[in-house]
């Protein structure tokens, strides 16, 4: 498992959290999806074997919001 933070930029509430735990959470590979609203971060633990960071990044953009 690897682990990794990201800053997302655009989240502000609670919908958006829901959103990116949802949606990244759903892809297989991702064994965890923590999103710390106020530091604009994601944190994901993940199986490199199954997921690509790419596709995770993908996955939030998808949602509209934007990965530093």
């Amino acid at each position: 498992m690897k682990n990794i933070t990201l800053n997302v930029q655009g989240m502000s509430c609670g919908h958006c959290i829901n959103s990116i735990e949802g949606s990244v959470g759903q892809l297989e590979g991702i064994n965890q999806v923590n999103v710390k609203l106020n530091d604009a971060q994601v944190e994901v633990t993940f199986n490199e074997s199954q997921v690509s960071l790419d596709k995770i990044k993908e996955t939030i953009e998808d949602q509209g919001y934007e990965v530093k």
